[in-house]
């Protein structure tokens, strides 16, 4: 059985959104419980110079929409990076999910060797699709993911590695 590049991509990022929110989920009710305003959670973050968890949710975001998008050869939406409150991250997940699955398999065709650039900071990077899902947009996704995780477990939140994969 082959592999393809939609397989590698699309139901993971759905997959990791849905844990996501079921861990949002616990977390809104344990705010509740602990009577903690859900704006503590938005804007804490694990150390001074990284993203807060409303931060890390827009990265998880943006890369499962760059990474799509450039795969299939389609526009790539353009979310604002504004949201404040835990519904509006909520709401930012949803516009995530619902883009990344408007993307037929089929867009997906001949991806993994077909070659990408990306803009960073300070250069351009040209990878093949495979190499660009596997070796950045992966990776980036988890970390983003694993980081919002952490920064509810931080705060109290009565999560686990169940909770993380969904088990």
């Amino acid at each position: 059985m082959t592999l393809s590049i939609y397989r590698a991509s699309v139901p993971l990022y759905l997959r990791g959104f849905s844990q996501l929110s079921g861990i949002m989920d616990k977390a809104g009710a344990n705010a509740a419980a602990r009577k903690i305003e859900l704006s503590v959670l938005v804007n804490s973050r694990l150390a001074p110079d990284m993203y807060p968890f409303s931060g890390q949710i827009q990265r998880a975001s943006d890369t499962a929409k760059a990474t799509v998008a450039r795969l299939a050869g389609v526009e790539m939406p353009s979310f604002a990076d504004d949201e404040t409150t835990w519904e509006e991250l909520r709401a930012r997940i949803a516009k995530t999910v619902d883009f990344v699955k408007s993307v037929p398999e089929s867009a997906f065709e001949g991806a993994d060797t077909r070659e990408l650039t990306v803009k960073l900071r300070d250069r351009d990077l040209t990878l093949t699709g495979a190499d660009y899902l596997f070796d950045r947009q992966l990776p980036n996704f988890y970390f983003h993911i694993t980081t919002a995780y952490a920064i509810l477990r931080h705060n109290g939140v009565d999560v686990g590695k169940r909770d993380y994969l969904g088990v």
